[in-house]
């Protein structure tokens, strides 16, 4: 591998085993990204489903249960609202910290590898 100064630079196994847990990372970054994407507007449209069954004045409500329709009483919508947003905050919650702790790895992969290649390898994104 060449470095901009002309010298080269070795590739060890380790350093290898490092750009590929680098890649591994970046990847599982952006999976988050999109997890992230989908538990918020989850978190949203439930929250959506909230306001309208405040507005609502039935008793009954047709609630949606996987590609079907229920009539459910009120009450019961209202709780298994309540449960799904809070299940939805908590994954949030999670896939947030997930995505901090792989952000942190990848910090410190990068300080490897660039302390070591310097700029003969480019880890960032375009």
């Amino acid at each position: 591998m060449q470095q901009g100064s002309g010298s080269e630079t070795e590739v060890t196994w380790e350093d290898q085993q490092n750009i590929n847990k680098f890649g591994r990372l970046n990847n599982r970054f952006h999976e988050l990204e999109d997890e992230i994407k989908v538990a918020k507007e989850t978190n949203d449209n439930l929250e959506d489903a909230s306001n309208e069954l405040i507005l609502s004045d039935e008793d009954v409500v047709r609630f949606q249960i996987g590609e079907v329709f229920t009539h459910m009483p009120r009450e019961d919508v209202e709780e298994r609202l309540e449960k799904m947003k809070e299940d939805t905050s908590k994954l949030l919650e999670k896939l947030e910290e997930e995505k901090e702790s792989v952000l942190a790895q990848m910090a410190e992969l990068k300080k490897i590898l660039y302390g070591k290649f310097k700029d003969s390898i480019n880890l960032e994104e375009d």
